[in-house]
């Protein structure tokens, strides 16, 4: 039987919080995945697996913590993206993220920089994250009037 409304029986959902991080330039900050990852050498918002038992705010902040150095401070609901890519499904769950601490760096060793919505219009990122890419865009722009 399905845990969530989004699971389909016999397939396996990959769960997964992503942070849209704001800074105060309204620059966002993005890394590249490595080649060994499902979908690398593309660019992605930080964040990562949703554990059981754990809120998605709570994995959010977990996860830039231990990847990019970032303790989310405040967050909200961006949206929910579901994509299947043939080998793989996940269900994201994307968090806007504009009060946090720290100076944001690869603890993976993974490139991370911060965007501009324009820039990030020019970037790779995988299938299911060109969503996210286009409603930070039009928010980011909205905020410009």
């Amino acid at each position: 039987m399905p845990t969530t409304p989004y699971e389909k029986v016999g397939v396996n959902i990959v769960h997964v919080a992503v942070g849209v991080v704001v800074n105060r330039a309204r620059k966002v900050l993005v890394a590249k995945r490595h080649n060994s990852q499902h979908q690398g050498g593309l660019w992605e918002f930080p964040g990562g697996k949703v554990a059981d038992g754990e809120t998605v705010p709570d994995a959010l902040n977990r996860e830039l913590q231990e990847e990019v150095n970032i303790s989310v401070r405040e967050c909200s609901n961006l949206m929910k993206i579901s994509h299947d890519y043939g080998d793989k499904h996940v269900l994201l769950d994307v968090m806007l993220v504009n009060v946090f601490s720290g100076n944001a760096e690869g603890l993976e060793g993974q490139p991370v920089m911060w965007v501009t919505a324009d820039e990030m219009a020019a970037m790779e990122f995988p299938a299911a994250n060109r969503e996210i890419v286009d409603a930070v865009r039009s928010l980011l722009d909205h905020r410009n009037h």
